[in-house]
């Protein structure tokens, strides 16, 4: 039978498959960060060793600091995290890679960056985002803490396997609409729950034609729609990027799997669950108005009215959320005023994702104060080194150290109670940037747009 790629990798690492359609997967990645402690603590209430220590690799992200490392982690409980992740590395001897070391960084930036993430590999994380690893395709997917403290004992994972659903979007995206504003358009196309119990893979030549940054993007936000998981097929554009990567394979290694990548991708006839379809010119830059990921509108266009509504249910949830973020219906979407800007994340803190908000920043002064926080050690050095970080600095933006930052309002990178956020980052449900804060979800460049005026602004009116 024609198989899709999803049920290769999967079929491929099926330890035991059981009647009640449970299987146990073998698990070829773990990647834990400073928040991951729960699954440690435990293997060692168990007293059971870590089970394949060589494949598993922590990350310190969550709970780090966005100024300068000469200076402590302020919050003691971040601290504390950090440093006992650090410990746990130790104890068990596995790769870390704690704030004073030149690879730390974002989880979902640094596997693909150090070429831990593969094509055809299984890879789990305590973390929802995980699903950005699909843009390999690899077979990625976020866990709990009971979860990741089976793989660490075992290094298998049980799991029900899910439906597939195959998103294709075909054409040529217009100038300054980036793989952002497709996911944006694609949540807002099939609802913030539209792929429950699906495995996604994207599709079509806009999905061909991105950049390995804007796969990440894509795949980033797939749990946003519902999915656990997507994934994009291996092509020369994916080994491009990962030729050279410190943990890739070498010589005749990389070669042999290289071959055996390309035999990955879905062959002809292989049938998915459901398909949807877009055209790429009908997507425009795209911003969020309200506190679900569904809420995604053309940047020219209006806030909706509850009047006309569809029915009660979406009257009164679009009116309590016009309420939380201080919106009127029928209000466009463009120059609703803004207090700060946020770029960076595990979304979109890549360096072609500096790069395109830097050149919208470049030779201008933001009107509103704003945080820019590289992916990794290795992207800050890259994006000074080009003088993006200069870039930043010149138009008055706080160039930051590399973490998650203010995408969870942690760490003193917050945004206060009514406040106004444009953000690159991946969710604005309520409080998600500190309690009481309202985030409009966008992508770099007009995140970057939104720092020159103040506010919500077409990119395309501004862009040189």
């Amino acid at each position: 039978m024609t198989q899709t790629l999803f049920d290769k990798i999967w079929n491929a690492h099926v330890v035991v498959a059981r009647d009640d359609g449970t299987n146990l997967l073998w698990i070829d990645r773990h990647l834990v960060h400073d928040g991951g402690f729960h699954g440690f603590d435990m293997l060692h209430h168990a007293g059971r060793p870590l089970r394949r220590p060589d494949l598993t690799f922590g990350v310190a992200d969550h709970y780090v600091p966005s100024h300068a490392r000469s200076l402590p982690v302020a919050d003691p409980e971040g601290a504390a995290l950090v440093a006992r992740l650090s410990a746990n590395a130790r104890r068990h001897g596995f790769d870390s890679m704690g704030l004073d070391d030149p690879r730390q960084g974002i989880v979902h930036v640094v596997g693909p960056e150090q070429g831990i993430t593969l094509p055809g590999l299984t890879l789990v994380c305590g973390d929802s985002h995980t699903a950005t690893h699909g843009a390999f395709g690899t077979l990625a997917f976020g866990i709990g803490a009971s979860e990741v403290g089976h793989v660490l004992a075992t290094q298998t994972l049980w799991q029900r396997k899910p439906k597939r659903m195959r998103i294709t979007v075909d054409g040529v995206l217009g100038p300054h609409v980036s793989a952002k504003d497709v996911i944006l358009a694609i949540i807002a196309r099939i609802g913030a729950a539209g792929a429950v119990g699906y495995a996604i893979e994207y599709a079509g030549s806009a999905i061909e034609a991105l950049s390995m940054e804007g796969r990440m993007t894509l795949c980033n936000m797939t749990i946003e729609a519902g999915s656990r998981t997507s994934m994009i097929a291996p092509d020369d554009t994916a080994f491009q990027y990962l030729y050279g990567r410190p943990r890739a394979p070498k010589g005749a290694l990389w070669d042999s799997a290289v071959a055996a990548w390309r035999q990955l991708p879905t062959e002809d006839g292989a049938v998915f669950d459901t398909e949807v379809a877009l055209h790429a010119a009908d997507i425009a830059p795209t911003v969020t108005w309200g506190n679900s990921l569904d809420t995604a509108l053309p940047v020219t266009d209006r806030v909706p009215d509850p009047a006309v509504a569809p029915d009660a249910a979406s009257a009164t949830r679009i009116a309590a959320q016009l309420t939380y973020m201080g919106l009127t219906a029928n209000q466009p979407l463009e120059g609703v005023p803004l207090d700060r800007v946020f770029i960076g994340t595990c979304t979109n803190g890549r360096i072609e994702d500096l790069r395109a908000a830097a050149a919208i920043l470049r030779g201008r002064k933001a009107a509103i104060p704003g945080l820019v926080v590289p992916g990794s050690v290795p992207i800050k050095q890259q994006a000074e080194a080009e003088g993006l970080g200069r870039i930043f600095t010149d138009a008055g933006l706080t160039w930051g150290e590399p973490g998650c930052s203010a995408c969870t309002g942690m760490n003193g990178d917050y945004v206060p109670a009514g406040q106004r956020c444009a953000a690159t980052s991946n969710r604005n449900f309520v409080g998600r940037q500190g309690p009481g804060s309202r985030t409009h979800l966008m992508s770099p460049a007009m995140a970057a747009a939104a720092a020159v005026t103040g506010t919500i602004t077409d990119v395309r009116r501004i862009a040189p």
